[in-house]
């Protein structure tokens, strides 16, 4: 049974604006909540350009939900966060941010309540605004390059991996259904350990 601890009233997707961005490691954040909005009844979420967002608002299990997009780019992804968490009323506790991760391989990812911002500009800028590092994550394995080439990989467009990228994206959409539905032990149990079901020929 879902905790009310487990609250979450506000889903960040973390990414770059523009079309150059588009698709890139980077952008995963992005990439989910796009599913998100996919997967959930058409006219659920009203869409509304505030906070240097794109801030989709709407409800799930009778309960009011808002999906963000800043638009500020990474490294000051926190002034759009807060302004929001703010806005709504919502405790770091009750925000779930969705982000790459150079830490974990493509095809794996991990949600976790708190912690350091790994060396992540956007979690950085985040703990930062909202001066708390408690909010809940959900960290997606891009790999990591050769030292020097961070800035050009993470900008880099998703298309060699060895992976299904789509179906990495996908089963973190379900994860992060899962969260609200379940909770997140639940989802933890569930998404912590998941691997994909094949890789590309």
């Amino acid at each position: 049974m879902r905790d009310e601890k487990d609250h979450i009233g506000l889903i960040v997707g973390l990414g770059n604006p523009g079309e150059e961005y588009d698709r890139t490691r980077h952008n995963a954040g992005f990439m989910v909540i796009d599913r998100l909005l996919e997967n959930f009844p058409a006219g659920r979420f009203e869409k509304r350009h505030t906070a240097e967002s794109f801030v989709y608002a709407g409800s799930f299990k009778g309960k009011p939900l808002s999906l963000q997009k800043p638009l500020t780019f990474m490294n000051l992804s926190g002034k759009a966060v807060a302004p929001i968490a703010r806005k709504l009323g919502l405790k770091p506790e009750e925000i779930l941010v969705i982000h790459d991760d150079l830490d974990l391989p493509v095809g794996k990812m991990r949600l976790k309540c708190g912690g350091s911002d790994g060396g992540h500009n956007g979690l950085k800028s985040i703990i930062a605004e909202l001066g708390s590092a408690s909010f809940k994550r959900l960290r997606i394995g891009i790999g990591r390059p050769l030292p020097g080439q961070t800035v050009d990989y993470v900008l880099g467009k998703f298309e060699e991996e060895k992976i299904d990228v789509n179906v990495v994206l996908n089963a973190a959409k379900d994860a992060v259904q899962t969260v609200l539905t379940a909770g997140m032990s639940r989802a933890m149990n569930q998404f912590n350990a998941w691997t994909p079901p094949e890789n590309k020929e």
